[in-house]
């Protein structure tokens, strides 16, 4: 089998994003999921065009892939020895060199300023003074399928100059995104009588959607290198995936029985766990229908489907969702049998027998309340707890007494205060709070002093706070989903309901702590 070369470039290209800016510290973290995934080759930044980069590869940096650092090639009118920002990437403490060359005619006279001829002069000097400090050698001929486009020969010959002075990856990016798949697979094959295929990258942009289809196109067509970033992140649309195209590689046949890659299936069950990773290091939400790694993935909402599923997962999945580390869900709604019901409580661990006539019960209630507006297919602890209520117990943790929230102008700012009067045990807690609006300042209240109970909820935090009106006007019914987090990593999903938005706020909120404590293993009054 052929071997494919996986180039992330997250903490260069995809530093890019909107939002998204990495300290050292913080790179450092994205390098370890990198090579816990299995990639080749990590491009790390640009020494020298900032403070941050230039840090990272002033040392060595111990990775199992081929640590990269970033530049251009050399200027028009310069030589080698005097271009400060090539010396800068000769010298970084990195083993290969990625350099952005002008492919397009057009840019060569518009932005660079030269002539065809002195470009390609530029190109091959860059190479060789790169061969020459022992760096491995990578160009990323920009723009080049629009290049092609406009001048096949030119854009050709600037690949060839690359190969021919030496680089062991010549890569043809579609800076722009938009380049369709057909397009890059007649390009690509016209390319590789000149470059071999073995020596060629595809770096594609997600303008048109077509990112991952544009790479996988490509390495039908004989490229043997990827580039790409976690999640897709980068300028504009974002990059190709590697989330989505390491799986597709490693599980698909038509790739998994031609191509092998550095990801073993032991590494392929980590993606998941790096995305959402990675999407927490950015602190952002994951994005739930994710091919392969989001929790809608491997999702099942209506009836008909899920009993298949519990009888044949293949009729309805693609992959088996533990081979890249996710899970089968069975999703809990209005449209629910008890298929999704049984698939659900098993998952929790709650062994309960078809005939048990508390799941009619349950599954009524489940549809009531879906009917005032509650969605337990997005909140799964809230689910939980209403199951265990049903079908079990749930330990009594607290009582909540009384609560108030006040939200007032003070010296031009709006500055919310709640207090909240708990009983735990024989013992009553009245806890104020303040907070950056009344949901916040409620969380900070309720979870001030819990007693006994305090301790197992102290790393506990809100991390996302969703409101959804369904029936219109101001005094509309209210959806609240709370998303909450601990130290350990978990996550999890409360709803409350109401036509007042702080009374639904304080639903979620209790569900959230009450299923903390239940997890924990706490033992109520």
């Amino acid at each position: 089998m052929e071997r494919l070369y996986l180039f992330d470039t997250t903490l260069r290209d995809g530093q890019q994003t909107p939002g998204v800016d990495f300290s050292v510290d913080d790179k450092l973290v994205v390098m370890g999921l990198l090579d816990q995934l299995g990639v080749d080759y990590i491009e790390g930044g640009f020494p020298g065009g900032n403070p941050t980069d230039t840090a990272l590869f002033a040392e060595e940096r111990p990775t199992r892939a081929t640590f990269t650092a970033f530049g251009m090639t050399k200027r028009p009118g310069r030589s080698v020895s005097n271009d400060a920002g090539l010396q800068q990437i000769l010298a970084a403490k990195a083993k290969a060199a990625c350099f952005v060359a002008k492919s397009w005619d057009y840019h060569v006279r518009v932005a660079l300023g030269c002539t065809n001829d002195e470009n390609l002069d530029a190109i091959r000097q860059t190479v060789e003074a790169a061969r020459a400090a022992s760096k491995e050698v990578l160009i990323d001929c920009e723009h080049f399928f629009d290049g092609f486009k406009a001048n096949p020969d030119y854009a050709l010959a600037c690949a060839s100059a690359a190969y021919d002075a030496g680089a062991r990856w010549v890569v043809l990016c579609d800076t722009n995104g938009g380049t369709l798949p057909s397009e890059v697979r007649a390009i690509v094959r016209t390319v590789t009588k000149s470059v071999p295929g073995s020596h060629l990258g595809i770096h594609a942009h997600n303008d048109t959607e077509q990112a991952v289809a544009n790479s996988l196109a490509a390495v039908e067509e004989g490229v043997r290198q990827i580039q790409g970033t976690l999640n897709g992140i980068g300028e504009r649309c974002g990059n190709a995936n590697l989330i989505s195209i390491i799986p597709t590689l490693v599980l698909k046949p038509f790739f998994r029985e031609r191509f092998e890659t550095g990801v073993s299936a032991e590494r392929l069950e980590q993606v998941t766990h790096v995305s959402r990773s990675f999407d927490e290091l950015l602190n952002r939400a994951p994005f739930a229908q994710a091919p392969y790694v989001g929790k809608s993935a491997f999702a099942t909402k209506a009836g008909i489907h899920a009993s298949a599923i519990l009888k044949e997962p293949e009729t309805y999945e693609h992959v088996t969702p533990e081979s890249v580390g996710n899970r089968r869900r069975m999703l809990v709604s209005d449209q629910a049998g008890k298929s999704n019901l049984i698939a659900e409580l098993q998952r929790i661990g709650m062994a309960v027998a078809k005939d048990d006539p508390r799941l009619d019960a349950l599954l009524r209630d489940v549809k009531e309340r879906e009917a005032q507006g509650y969605a337990y297919d997005g909140a799964d602890a809230s689910f939980e707890l209403l199951a265990r209520r049903t079908l079990g117990s749930v330990p009594h943790y607290f009582d909540v007494v009384s609560f108030r929230v006040i939200v007032e102008e003070r010296e031009k700012e709006m500055v919310s205060e709640a207090v909240v009067k708990v009983k735990v045990g024989d013992e009553t807690f009245l806890n104020a709070g303040e907070g950056n609006g009344p949901v916040n300042a409620l969380d900070v209240a309720l979870r001030k002093d819990l007693g006994r109970f305090q301790r197992f909820i102290e790393d506990m935090e809100l991390a996302d706070f969703k409101v959804r009106i369904l029936n219109g006007g101001t005094g509309a019914t209210t959806r609240v989903l709370i998303e909450s987090r601990d130290a350990q990593g978990n996550r999890w999903f409360t709803v409350g309901v109401s036509p007042n938005i702080v009374d639904a706020s304080f639903q979620a909120l209790s569900d959230a702590i009450i299923y903390k404590l239940l997890h924990e293993g706490v033992q109520g009054d």
